[in-house]
């Protein structure tokens, strides 16, 4: 997600007037784009967290109709058990990698602002005191 886009979880001129619009309109409308402004940044964590707790909560529920869909033949039900149970140790892998990367590109991220923050600094520092100090008069 770059910083670029024009409608980003930030008070930018084209949210904020998304949001007066959207109460003007229908309050909730304007409602949710004050929440997207104010927590939108979170989403993919927040989406990633509500998959998780569906997924656990839904995993319950795949066991007990893998038990009841026995075939009868008790190596074929066994091999499958086996085979649906190496399957889901490497979703649990794939999803730690996933997690891992995701830790990655939020780091590299936060490099990339903390770099250009620091150019920031110094080329303000470099160029000096823009305008006079502002003195108190009273």
């Amino acid at each position: 997600m770059t910083n670029s886009a024009l409608i980003r979880p930030a008070w930018t001129p084209a949210t904020i007037a998304l949001m007066v619009v959207g109460f003007m309109l229908f309050w909730p409308l304007g409602l949710a784009m004050l929440a997207y402004i104010l927590w939108g940044d979170r989403l993919p964590e927040f989406k990633r967290g509500v998959n998780r707790k569906t997924d656990g909560l839904f995993a319950n529920c795949r066991k007990a109709s893998r038990s009841y869909s026995m075939t009868g033949n008790v190596a074929f039900d066994e091999w499958r058990q086996k085979e649906l149970e190496r399957l889901e140790e490497e979703r649990r892998r794939l999803d730690a990698m996933r997690d891992e990367f995701d830790e990655y590109a939020h780091e590299l991220r936060r490099a990339k602002d903390q770099e250009e923050f620091d150019r920031f600094m110094r080329e303000r520092e470099n160029r000096g005191p823009s305008a006079p100090p502002v003195t108190d008069l009273g």
